[in-house]
């Protein structure tokens, strides 16, 4: 059985009392913030537990963010990792939790929460980043969670490959894609979580169905009992509570998949031309991207001859790997070489240093960019697109030297 967290009451008259309509999610997680939220601008840091230290955004649609303070080891923990709940947490009784695998097979599975803990494990060391990620930077602005950069994370996860469990139930020669459902409590009028991903993706023996984080059983809030774990992929493309597996001779169609969660075809990196001007493409794969995380946004540095200032982040490249990153100190007239992190892995970010001397007090801009092993490089810009997703532009921050 499957227990709401919140009654679907409450959330009526939470979106009456704000003139909104349930229909859609995206509206309704907008706007409807508990304790702990701002519901107008970048949340606020929760002091209690659970997600204490967090930014948090909503605590009904529980939406978390790591603060940069927090970004100072390869494995993110998980009680700093950040959190995204398109819609309602459930609460999963295993004594009746099932995984189903239906559709283009050949022989329909069912697998009971003890016969699919018996599969063989395997693990991936993953990024996750939220598409949404630096919406805030976006202009003209737009709405939805207001994440800065901290919708992201590195962490261990384990579980049985996909394609050994879709293996079970023998796809015929018309599966083409295969999509995901989980045990989200959908409000009234909304639609359910379901996205889709291409054979060839889930046959990755990188995609798993992670039960672990970390080396522990997933927590609620990232999924448990089962998630699925699609590397170097958008969040959202890695469904938690999962119940469902469906194969399909083609992509899913559903709100999540159309219009949710795609951009123009042209921001996507397509061909310009009036032909492409309403056309648009799921998100599937991360862009190269950097981040700043130390120095913070308008830090007051001490000017030192003798030590330098550390100025340090995280990068990734979604299914490709970081082979650089450079920092600039002028605002980017000139770019100078970080240190990479001696710990990396296929999918996850890699760490980088800078150390720098200013020699002499005023305000200063800060850059960095990465650039990945396919020679992509970290834009100056990112096209602006309705959602707000796959913000990738060079990072940037001020700070204030003083004598």
């Amino acid at each position: 059985m499957v227990y709401p967290l919140i009654t679907r009451r409450r959330i009526l008259r939470s979106a009456t009392a704000l003139g909104l309509a349930v229909a859609d999610p995206l509206v309704v997680w907008g706007h409807i913030l508990d304790a702990g939220s701002t519901g107008g601008g970048q949340g606020e840091i929760a002091g209690a537990s659970p997600g204490s230290g967090m930014i948090v955004y909503s605590t009904e649609y529980v939406t978390r963010e790591m603060p940069m303070t927090r970004l100072n080891s390869w494995i993110t923990p998980v009680e700093s990792f950040f959190v995204r709940n398109n819609l309602l947490m459930p609460d999963v009784d295993l004594s009746s939790w099932q995984l189903s695998i239906s559709g283009e097979v050949e022989r329909p599975v069912r697998l009971s929460h003890s016969e699919f803990m018996q599969l063989a494990p395997a693990s991936v060391t993953n990024t996750i980043e939220c598409a949404g990620n630096g919406r805030v930077n976006f202009r003209p602005p737009i709405g939805g969670v207001r994440w800065g950069r901290g919708a992201v994370g590195n962490a261990r996860f384990e579980g049985p490959r996909l394609a050994e469990v879709l293996a079970l139930a023998r796809p015929k020669p018309t599966a083409r894609h295969v999509a995901f459902r989980g045990l989200d409590v959908v409000p009234a009028g909304a639609s359910e979580f379901v996205r889709s991903i291409p054979i060839a993706k889930a046959r990755d023996p990188y995609t798993i169905l992670a039960t672990k984080m970390n080396g522990a059983k997933l927590t609620p809030e990232h999924g448990f009992p089962v998630r699925a774990l699609v590397p170097g992929w958008i969040g959202s493309a890695s469904i938690k509570w999962l119940c469902e597996i469906r194969v399909l001779p083609h992509e899913y169609k559903g709100f999540y998949m159309d219009p949710g969660y795609r951009v123009p075809l042209v921001a996507a990196g397509g061909a310009a031309g009036a032909s492409q001007e309403n056309r648009t493409v799921a998100l599937t794969g991360l862009r190269v991207k950097s981040i700043i995380a130390h120095p913070a946004e308008g830090s007051e540095l001490i000017l030192s001859t003798e030590t330098p200032v550390a100025v340090q982040g995280a990068s990734w490249a979604g299914e490709s790997s970081i082979a650089k990153v450079e920092v600039s100190t002028d605002d980017g007239q000139s770019w100078s070489a970080a240190e990479l992190g001696a710990e990396h892995a296929k999918y996850a970010w890699r760490l980088w240093r800078f150390d720098w001397k200013p020699k002499a007090p005023g305000p200063y801009r800060i850059r960095s960019r990465a650039t990945d092993s396919a020679g992509r490089v970290q834009p100056e810009s990112t096209d602006w697109n309705p959602g707000g997703y796959l913000w990738n532009a060079e990072d940037a921050i001020r700070v204030q030297v003083r004598e």
